[in-house]
């Protein structure tokens, strides 16, 4: 094979000397037959890319010289054209591959030359092309430092037409002055003073400050029109400090114009509104003026505010009479004008059902007197068969319609049955023949006269063998309760509710009752009512029992039922019926409130949610600073907190209370407030209508209280919480049993009596100063023995002047438990080093003994 090589081209070829084929442009292809040792071949395709080179032969123009460019050029390379010349035609030398280089084709060599020229030209092009760059560049500087030397110009005629109007106006004030007439007598200089100082209110208030001198024009010949603007450019070029952009003169320029066109403005005197207390960003507001000068006439007075401070309405119309306002004063109050007590229209008034609250003792039987007249079975609905929540039911007799309230007749449900009372016409005392009168139909009486409704009296039981209705009506004129058989006028029915003896008479003498009390209301203006009951329902959100007193209630009406508002979404009654309306003394569930209301809450129809969002927000306000000022007179300052503590060492017992309805909340605080002593007492951090949910847990966790759910279950989420927390809660559905059981844990956090024991006494001979361990006590047991972990007294001339416990007992170098009377020991208290020898070391026992309430 021969393998030749001319400038950086190779080209092999077979021993046949067979030219190869060209397949592409610049590439050249062959095969090669590769010998191997026992005789084995292969064949090799083989392709040569050739490089761009001179031609050989042919002759190498040299280049121009272009006078374009300034800059210097490089160095020629050497021409490989000579080395052409001496080998005119290809040369096969021999070698071991046998082959030769062919000749190039003539296509060949026009393609070179071609692209020679085409890459000549490229050359000059960009030549060209760098030269108009160049000049661009030259022409743009030098239109830039024009319109920078225009600009500075601009600037400096516009300063020089001030200063002159400036010095104009000047001389013209002066001229003015020269040629006013003088008078005859020749004023002295204080005259003279006294009349420049009259005549100065009458000319222009001075707008202008001095003139500033004209800027000299900045050394890189000013800045282009954006000269406000840091560019990239700029801040590479490192320019001096920035000048004022031309938007900064024009501002300035209009300013100038406006101060000297500027007229003062007539004052508005206008009726400022001020409630109790305002904000000064609002009252500024009010009376048209700016904050910051209300502001500043509060710093003239030394008083430093901020527009959100809060100031009060006697200092509010201070400040608006001194800026010129008439004021009008209103209470926080007035949202509530207008919503209670409005006037009936006589020629609407209808005759309306009686209001009846069924009262009495406890188990006298009024909730099976209400089942037997309603037909119904509320009793076994009610835990023990005590009703512990307010049930309001219509019936109807001989075509008319009575509204019945059952209320609870225990003592702890003395609010509720109040409440009861106050919404009430008829009061129904049932007392129990076989039983009498009890403290609570004592009670029920009391509530019924002071809320002055006729009393209608109900002797239950009559069926019973030992049943004595006259021992009752004369037990009753202890009472003042005065009945017809006896003389009086009180109605009296002797009933059955077991049997449904006499149950129509019962029902016409509270129709005649009504007939004497001649019930009216009017249907057609906007309702009022009470809230007998609430709570909140899991499906159907806060629901609450009304009873509709005046006017007529329908759905999508607006409410304002105490601190909550709401849109009546639906009207239900005591059977589960959805209304379309309810007229006066309609009992109805109320399904919208945004909140849970207070049983015996007062509500009534708005015109606007507007109205009733700014009632209910002042109510809730209202709440809260009465329960901050209840806490704060409660709390008192830090001092008066531990002296209090340290005095009367009260304790609480924090609950949660979580129940299913308002009114049997009231009544379980009410029944925990009774038992709190001088030295423990419960203390509700948090009690509401509906189930134990996982905020419950968060709460009762931060304040370390304990769960109570009456006839409510917390859910699941709750339940891992709580145990996760380590937080119990107890469930009930009888009052009396959670009574019991918070009583018996209260019983628990009364301090233990403390009783003390006297061990021993020992001398102090000596103190010695230990490194690493401080004083101790060198002594000798005197009287009885001293016991490691004992309480000990430090006795000096017969006084204590340290209690506390000892740190450390040893006899000779090891710690003992105890030392009898006559040995030596070493001593140590804990944190109280000031021990002298002569003093005596009491050593005692304190052995506590537990109390219940």
């Amino acid at each position: 094979m021969t393998d030749t090589k001319s400038g950086d081209d190779k080209t092999l070829s077979m021993n046949t000397k067979k030219t190869l084929t060209l397949k592409r442009p610049g590439v050249e292809q062959g095969t090669v037959r590769q010998n191997f040792s026992h005789g084995r071949t292969k064949s090799v395709v083989v392709e040569t890319k050739k490089r761009k080179f001179s031609v050989p032969g042919e002759k190498q123009e040299p280049a121009a010289p272009v006078a374009l460019a300034p800059r210097a050029q490089p160095a020629p390379k050497p021409a490989p054209a000579p080395v052409a010349k001496e080998q005119p035609k290809p040369v096969a030398a021999e070698g071991r591959s046998g082959l030769v280089l062919n000749e190039l084709s003539s296509e060949e060599m026009e393609a070179r030359r071609r692209a020679l020229e085409g890459s000549k030209a490229r050359e000059v092009e960009e030549r060209r092309r760098a030269q108009e760059e160049a000049a661009r560049r030259a022409e743009e500087d030098e239109r830039r430092r024009k319109e920078r030397e225009e600009s500075a110009r601009r600037q400096a005629e516009e300063e020089t037409r001030l200063k002159a109007e400036a010095e104009a106006r000047s001389r013209a004030e002066e001229e003015a002055r020269r040629r006013a007439p003088e008078p005859a007598p020749a004023p002295d200089a204080d005259d003279d003073r006294d009349a420049k100082r009259k005549a100065k209110p009458s000319l222009p208030p001075k707008r202008i400050a001095t003139p500033e001198p004209a800027r000299p024009a900045r050394p890189r010949g000013g800045e282009d029109r954006r000269r406000g603007k840091l560019t990239l450019n700029s801040a590479l070029a490192g320019d001096e400090a920035r000048g004022r952009s031309l938007s900064a003169m024009r501002r300035r320029q209009e300013k100038f114009k406006r101060a000297q066109h500027q007229e003062s403005r007539e004052k508005i005197a206008r009726e400022v509104i001020l409630p109790e207390t305002i904000t000064i960003q609002e009252l500024a507001g009010r009376m048209a003026e700016r904050a910051v000068d209300v502001i500043k006439f509060f710093m003239k007075q030394g008083q430093i505010l901020k527009p959100g401070d809060v100031i009060d309405a006697d200092t509010a119309e201070l400040v608006a009479v001194e800026f010129g306002h008439t004021v009008k004063r209103v209470a926080e109050s007035d949202v509530e004008e207008g919503l209670f007590n409005i006037p009936d229209k006589p020629e609407n008034r209808e005759t309306r059902p009686p209001v009846v609250t069924i009262m009495g003792h406890v188990d006298h039987g009024k909730t099976s007197l209400l089942d037997a007249i309603r037909h119904a079975n509320v009793v076994s609905g009610e835990a023990g068969g005590i009703t512990q929540h307010i049930g309001a039911y219509q019936v109807e007799q001989d075509g008319q319609k009575i509204t019945f309230i059952d209320t609870p007749g225990h003592a702890a449900f003395t609010q509720m049955r109040a409440r009861g009372a106050q919404a009430t016409d008829i009061a129904v005392l049932v007392v129990a023949a076989d039983d009498s009168v009890m403290p609570q139909t004592v009670e029920s009486i009391n509530h019924a006269k002071a809320a002055g409704v006729p009393i209608i009296v109900a002797i239950n039981k009559i069926d019973k063998p030992e049943a004595d209705p006259q021992k009752v009506r004369t037990e009753l004129l202890q009472h003042e309760v005065f009945v017809e058989s006896m003389g009086g006028e009180v109605l009296d029915v002797e009933v059955s509710a077991v049997k449904g003896t006499n149950l129509d008479k019962l029902l016409e003498a509270i129709l005649l009752q009504a007939e004497l009390l001649d019930l009216k209301a009017d249907p057609e203006r906007t309702s009022e009512g009470v809230v007998i009951e609430a709570k909140l329902d899991k499906g159907r959100g806060p629901v609450a029992t009304v009873l509709v007193q005046t006017g007529k209630l329908l759905p999508g009406d607006i409410i304002v039922a105490g601190n909550e508002w709401g849109k009546v979404r639906a009207l239900v009654n005591d059977r589960g019926e959805q209304l379309s309306e309810a007229g006066p003394s309609m009992p109805v569930e109320v399904l919208g409130l945004q909140g849970t209301p207070q049983a015996g809450d007062r509500f009534a129809t708005v015109e606007n949610e507007a109205r009733a969002r700014e009632i209910s927000e002042y109510r809730q306000r209202k709440a809260r600073e009465m329960a901050v000022a209840k806490h704060a007179g409660q709390r008192g300052s830090l001092e008066q907190m531990m002296s209090q503590l340290q005095s009367s060492g009260l304790k609480e017992f924090p609950l949660l209370i979580k129940g299913d309805v308002q009114g049997s909340i009231e009544a379980i605080v009410a029944a925990l407030d009774k038992l709190g002593t001088d030295e423990v007492r419960a203390r509700i951090v948090h009690s509401g209508a509906g189930g134990i949910t996982e905020s419950d847990i968060s709460l009762a966790e931060t304040s370390n209280a304990a769960i109570i759910g009456f006839n409510v279950r917390a859910n699941r989420q709750a339940r891992d919480a709580a145990e996760q927390a380590g937080i119990e809660i107890r469930y009930y559905n009888i009052i009396y049993n959670l009574v019991d059981d918070v009583k018996a844990a209260m019983s628990g956090l009364l301090s233990p009596e403390r009783r003390e024991t006297f061990l021993g006494n020992a001398e102090i001979l000596e103190v010695f100063n230990i490194t690493k361990v401080g004083k101790v006590a060198g002594c000798r047991v005197s009287e009885g023995k001293v016991e490691r972990g004992a309480g000990v007294r430090l006795i000096r001339d017969n006084v204590v002047i340290h209690e506390g416990k000892l740190k450390t007992l040893k006899r000779f170098k090891d710690e003992v438990a105890e030392v009898p009377a006559g040995q030596e020991c070493g001593m140590a208290f804990e944190n109280y080093e000031d021990i002298r020898a002569g003093d005596v070391i009491e050593c005692f026992r304190v052995e506590e003994v537990a109390r219940t309430l």
